[in-house]
């Protein structure tokens, strides 16, 4: 992955923008330190792909999935049979 100094970054972002489509993703840094990473659209919607499942794809998993929060059930109200008031 090619580090873009952000003053490069800016002043040659036509270029960032064409090699983060043709090389892969590109490491954007401020003052020596990594800042941020330019992806093309496919990548990042692959990324968003894999990082939230569908539903049939959590269903038809060979192994469950633990690390998915569950929220907690909310308390019903109840209401009394008619006939038993």
């Amino acid at each position: 992955m090619k580090q873009w100094p952000v003053q490069d970054a800016k002043a040659r972002f036509s270029e960032l923008l064409d090699a983060s489509m043709e090389e892969g993703p590109q490491l954007v840094s401020k003052r020596g330190q990594p800042r941020a990473v330019l992806v093309s659209i496919d990548e990042w919607e692959d990324l968003q792909k894999r990082a939230r499942p569908t539903l049939k794809e959590l269903l038809l998993a060979p192994e469950p999935r633990f690390d998915l929060e569950i929220p907690d059930r909310g308390r019903l109200r109840r209401r009394k049979p008619q006939g038993f008031e």
